[in-house]
């Protein structure tokens, strides 16, 4: 059972994460929620993960490499390591200075593809990125939720090689889908699901809608 117990002290600033399969449109929503936050005169910061600073884009090629052979156990670390390097260079120090962050994925991917999809056990998974972490928490996780159809559809129109993990069968997508509706279920206050079928602009009004209360005391 995958439950909602991931907890810590709320910093200065907000983070903002955004979840879902490949092909939910993250990247996509992310980059419009960056931009409407701005225009409010509130400073955010846009991030991806694994990635963001230089060791971590380094990991981030390791990890998605298809060439490679990675086993359950070292994909979970390598993605903790590059966590733990993001929140080490960037998002603690923004968090401080007040900032919003908005980070393309996070903890939540690394419980619900390795936890569950590689059966690692999601609270030895919690575990792991707790301490890679140092218990930076997200004050809001926008969970995009669509179909396994949509999900193949949109990654063969991208018309781009296909990573080691987008290249996983159905049934280990499947397993991530319900890990994460189970995570949603378990924390909703924190985890928004949104309906990531819809036309972008509804993606992202729905979006904004979901942060709304996190932005007014940064904006003011």
């Amino acid at each position: 059972m995958v439950d909602g117990r991931y907890r810590a002290h709320v910093s200065e600033g907000r983070l903002i994460t955004i979840e879902g399969l490949d092909g939910a449109g993250k990247s996509t929503l992310a980059a419009k929620l960056a931009q409407a936050i701005a225009q409010r005169g509130v400073r955010v910061e846009l991030l991806r993960e694994p990635g963001g600073v230089a060791l971590s884009e380094r990991i981030r090629e390791l990890v998605k490499d298809p060439s490679l052979s990675v086993g359950g156990r070292a994909e979970a670390l390598l993605y903790a390591a590059a966590r733990a390097e993001l929140v080490h260079e960037r998002v603690r120090p923004l968090l401080e200075q007040g900032a919003i962050v908005l980070l393309d994925r996070f903890v939540d991917s690394s419980l619900a593809y390795q936890g569950a999809g590689r059966g690692l056990g999601v609270e030895q998974v919690r575990a792991i990125n707790l301490f890679a972490t140092g218990e930076v928490i997200p004050a809001r996780t926008l969970l995009l939720r669509i179909a396994p159809a949509t999900r193949r559809g949109r990654l063969h129109t991208r018309g781009e090689e296909r990573d080691r993990l987008e290249r996983e069968d159905e049934r280990f997508f499947a397993t991530i889908a319900t890990a994460y509706d189970e995570l949603a279920r378990a924390d909703p206050q924190r985890i928004r699901c949104i309906d990531g079928e819809q036309p972008p602009a509804r993606v992202l009004e729905q979006a904004l809608d979901e942060i709304e209360d996190l932005l007014p005391e940064l904006g003011d």
